[in-house]
């Protein structure tokens, strides 16, 4: 029978982290890349203001049909 591998050793570069990067600078990439997602998000807010709408009108209604 096969032997399973384990995988990376760290999980961080299971997603093709550098090889000598330091947690500083995994942090700060992780927040360029959050800065960009919600600024790509408000950019296709403003081009689509009626699919956004209808995006929120969803979301509060998930929210209010949630038990905590």
């Amino acid at each position: 029978m096969p032997e399973l591998s384990e995988g990376p050793e760290r999980p961080d570069r299971a997603y093709g982290a550098p090889e000598g990067e330091t947690e500083t600078e995994r942090r700060r990439r992780r927040a360029l890349f959050l800065r960009e997602l919600a600024e790509a998000r408000a950019l296709r807010d403003r081009v689509q203001p009626r699919r956004a709408k209808a995006a929120r009108l969803r979301h509060a209604l998930r929210m209010r049909t949630f038990r905590w």
